[in-house]
């Protein structure tokens, strides 16, 4: 692999991200550009107080209920929700393992808005879809999960069996796809249904979906100018609820999956499988990271919680054997400890593995050795870290967002109460962080 272009290309996205108009302006996808999770040189508060209304720049109350994270591009941002006509928003959250369905079967509004990123002011709002859902959603879940992608020109917004809709930020419908009833739930009771979760990835003109349901699961890529179905890869998988990320500093271009079964890479130009594993939890939930040349990939669930750390150079059948933790393509994993609902933060040279407990433990990205382990607070944690100049922002679900210090020593610098329920991995770009609470979406600033 020539790594003199990769090089060049990184510094010069480096110089364009110190521009206030590029990179620091946009947060364009599920934890940002390929999912990696973090701003640096901006001004993100360490602490705040949003009932004192002390370094809010702004509260919008957003109708409905969704746990879409926001995403931002220049002085607009987006987020999606399911508005019932019941007027049941509710939630149960905390640490349990039941499989219960939400009983609401009203008619439910599916909506995306966007709002004036300086000042919180709703511009515009669609209406995607109306009807009572196809499928039931879990009592922790809702019917708007899967967060909106967008390239600056398409806004691509995906509701599960309600469809995928491409709009142009000023909210013009340019296509949509209905792509059947998607049924995610668990893969030992198929009469169950706790809704969808993948967002949408655009590279280039294209855009991914990953549809991991109990029927029949699949990998399909789009046009994103026509909505043309480029391709469509049949998977032998369970339901999951992660997103796919991509892999372009290599030759072919990867789409990297979770998974149970088929955790893996497929080439983007036309699906075809570069390689796969199998073995791990059996309800991933979480999307694959790319950083420092490999592939981070978590899931918990059943017996296993694994992570694994996988070489892009990867091919074939890579899954490791019974008492292995390494081989080839894999340079270290471990059988359990992953967390269950929440992506990893690779931060610097460490990964951030917090799981739903609140139990911490930070790794050396490349090496797997333990930098240390730690409890953040005693509540239940959904939402994925995020991180800006040295500091993790971790939101519990009952609305406590933790500050640490990055490193490899454990220091909490700050607990800064929300006052509302947080499910959403927030956004950020040099101006702010923005949280989608239960009710509401906040911009946090100096």
């Amino acid at each position: 692999m020539n790594h003199t272009p990769r090089t060049f290309i990184k510094v010069l996205i480096l110089a364009l991200c110190l521009l206030p108009s590029a990179c620091s302006q946009n947060w364009s996808q599920f934890r940002g550009e390929r999912g990696i999770g973090f701003v640096d040189n901006a001004n993100i508060p360490v602490k705040w107080d949003v009932e004192k209304n002390e370094k809010v720049k702004w509260k919008t109350e957003i109708p409905g209920l969704g746990h879409s994270c926001p995403v931002i591009w220049q002085d607009k941002i987006f987020v999606t929700t399911a508005i019932s006509a019941s007027g049941n928003d509710g939630l149960k959250i905390g640490l349990y393992g039941d499989i219960d369905e939400d009983a609401d079967e009203s008619v439910h509004q599916f909506r995306v808005y966007c709002l004036d990123k300086k000042t919180g002011k709703i511009i515009w709002n669609y209406l995607a879809h109306e009807g009572v859902p196809i499928t039931k959603r879990h009592t922790k879940s809702s019917h708007a999960n899967p967060t909106p992608a967008t390239d600056g020109k398409h806004l691509l917004v995906f509701f599960g069996s309600e469809g995928l809709y491409c709009l142009d930020l000023d909210g013009k419908l340019l296509w949509k796809k209905d792509l059947g009833r998607l049924n995610a739930g668990p893969y030992n009771m198929p009469e169950i249904e706790w809704g969808m979760a993948a967002s949408p990835v655009i590279y280039k003109d294209k855009v991914v979906i990953q549809a991991d349901v109990v029927e029949q699961s699949f990998l399909a890529c789009f046009d994103i100018h026509s909505g043309d179905e480029l391709w469509r890869s049949n998977r032998d998988e369970i339901a999951s609820w992660g997103s796919p990320n991509v892999y372009d500093d290599g030759d072919p271009v990867q789409v990297i999956v979770n998974g149970w079964k088929h955790m893996g890479g497929y080439n983007i130009e036309n699906g075809e499988e570069i390689w796969k594993m199998s073995g791990g939890g059996d309800a991933p939930s979480t999307t694959p990271i790319v950083a420092h040349d490999h592939f981070f990939i978590n899931n918990a669930h059943g017996r296993y919680s694994p992570i694994y750390v996988v070489k892009p150079t990867a091919k074939g059948d890579i899954t490791l054997g019974a008492e292995e933790t390494s081989n080839e393509f894999i340079p270290w994993s471990i059988k359990r400890g992953g967390a269950y609902m929440q992506t990893p933060l690779i931060y610097g040279d460490y990964l951030y593995n917090l799981r739903g407990n609140g139990a911490l433990t930070v790794f050396h990205a490349l090496t797997g050795e333990v930098m240390y382990k730690e409890t953040i607070g005693m509540q239940a944690f959904t939402a994925s870290g995020v991180a800006s100049d040295g500091k993790i922002y971790f939101s519990s679900e009952q609305g406590t967002v933790y500050v640490i210090k990055a490193g490899k020593e454990y220091e909490l610098l700050s607990t800064n109460p929300m006052g509302d329920i947080c499910m959403a991995t927030p956004a950020m770009d040099r101006d702010a962080i923005y949280f989608r609470t239960q009710h509401f979406l906040i911009a946090i600033g100096e």
